[in-house]
């Protein structure tokens, strides 16, 4: 396994496995469990996905020392706030059945978040907390954040794949020393990824598949990034990036794709914030 370092000296897990969207608890456990098998330590789930029980069901059922194991949930957005964040973050740990958290991110950079980072930056001095970060939080966000807070958010977990490269928000990153990760690496089966000409041609040079190339392709980035399947065989196949690199060529080729806009959502946009506000 590749590892990160964070800007506060904590080792991550270039490739973890995701578990959003993963709704039927029985599945997601199984799924983990799976994943954990197959050699992952790094896992991400949050509070809003509703399932960060079957998450430590799994952890707790495989046996790996919890030293070994990289855990991530989220602050949902109405938890926002000191008190609130605080409370959250104890329902989650428990859901877990964990002890502490090796990184817990701001999921949406909406309502008091400026809350919500000192009852993170409390918890993380107090040994609680690995590493604190923030999710789908532009740049000039970001920034203001690391202007006005002691302490500086490790990670932006962002929307990145073939198709919005996220390129001048990585140079960002990489300039302010804050690890760029990657959500939808595949666009979440809505972009037609698998089917896309360039990516078909660049695997079958490879011996790959088109999932692997999008991998390696992030990975070679420094991009942190968590796939999520709950087929063991593509779990598995998701794991199996380590032995092969694209080349200058490859890597050139796919940048051709980028159309430098989401496939999702413009978090910019006051009706996205206002859904967001409606969500539980």
């Amino acid at each position: 396994m590749q590892y990160v370092t964070l800007n506060n000296g904590v080792k991550m897990p270039i490739l973890g496995f995701g578990v959003y969207q993963m709704t039927d608890l029985q599945e997601c456990e199984r799924s983990v469990r799976d994943a954990l098998e197959i050699g992952y330590r790094s896992i991400d789930t949050a509070a809003a996905y509703h399932n960060e029980e079957a998450v430590g069901k799994a952890i707790k059922e495989s046996g790996i020392p919890r030293e070994e194991l990289f855990i991530t949930t989220k602050l949902w957005l109405q938890d926002a706030g000191y008190e609130k964040a605080k409370k959250a973050f104890e329902t989650s740990l428990r859901k877990l059945g964990l002890d502490y958290l090796d990184l817990y991110l701001i999921h949406q950079p909406f309502n008091d978040v400026y809350g919500s980072w000192r009852a993170m930056e409390e918890l993380y001095k107090e040994g609680k907390i690995r590493a604190i970060g923030v999710s789908n939080f532009r740049a000039d966000r970001l920034m203001d954040f690391m202007l006005y807070n002691e302490v500086k958010p490790v990670i932006n977990q962002i929307e990145t794949h073939p198709f919005f490269q996220q390129i001048e928000n990585n140079k960002f990153l990489r300039d302010n020393n804050v690890q760029h990760e990657s959500w939808a690496p595949f666009g979440q089966g809505k972009l037609n990824v698998f089917d896309n000409k360039l990516l078909i041609d660049i695997a079958k040079k490879h011996n790959k598949t088109v999932a692997q190339i999008v991998l390696r392709w992030l990975i070679q980035r420094d991009i942190v990034v968590i796939p999520k399947s709950v087929h063991k065989e593509r779990i598995a196949e998701n794991f199996n990036v380590f032995d092969f690199e694209l080349s200058n060529q490859d890597m050139e080729a796919i940048k051709t794709l980028d159309t430098n806009a989401s496939g999702f959502l413009n978090h910019t946009d006051p009706e996205v914030v206002k859904w967001f506000s409606e969500l539980t």
